[in-house]
C-alpha cells in the first residue's frame, strides 16, 4: 500500500512537470527559413504562425508558385525546431523512468 501511495504521489508529480513543460513550450519560438534566408517564419511552441518575412525580390509575378514553396518549406523548417525542441524537454523531464520506446509523451 505504501508503495502504492508513492506511486501516486511520483504520478502526480509528473503530472504537474508536464503541465509546467507544456506552459514552457508554449512560449518557445523558433525560426524557419527557406530559399537562402529570403523567406522566413517563426513559430510558436503551439505552432502558432507569430510572423513572416518574404523578401522584395520575391515578389514577382511569374514566380507566385515559387514563394508558395518557399513559404511552405519556411514553415516546415520551424516546424522541426520547435518539435526537436519539445522532443529534447521531454527526454529531459522523462530521463530515468521505464518509458517503452516510440511512446509519446504528453500523453
Amino acid at each position: 500500500m505504501k508503495d502504492l501511495l508513492g506511486l501516486m504521489g511520483k504520478a502526480k508529480e509528473m503530472q504537474a512537470k508536464f503541465q509546467a513543460m507544456q506552459d514552457e513550450i508554449a512560449t518557445v519560438e523558433a525560426v524557419g527559413q527557406a530559399g537562402g534566408g529570403l523567406v522566413s517564419i517563426t513559430l510558436s511552441g503551439k505552432f502558432d504562425i507569430k510572423s513572416l518575412k518574404l523578401d522584395p525580390s520575391l515578389f514577382r509575378e511569374d514566380e507566385v508558385e515559387i514563394l508558395e514553396d518557399l513559404i511552405l518549406a519556411a514553415h516546415n523548417d520551424a516546424k522541426a525546431k520547435v518539435e526537436q525542441i519539445m522532443q529534447e524537454k521531454t527526454k529531459a523531464l522523462t530521463a530515468g523512468l521505464p518509458i517503452p520506446p516510440g511512446m509519446k509523451l504528453p500523453f
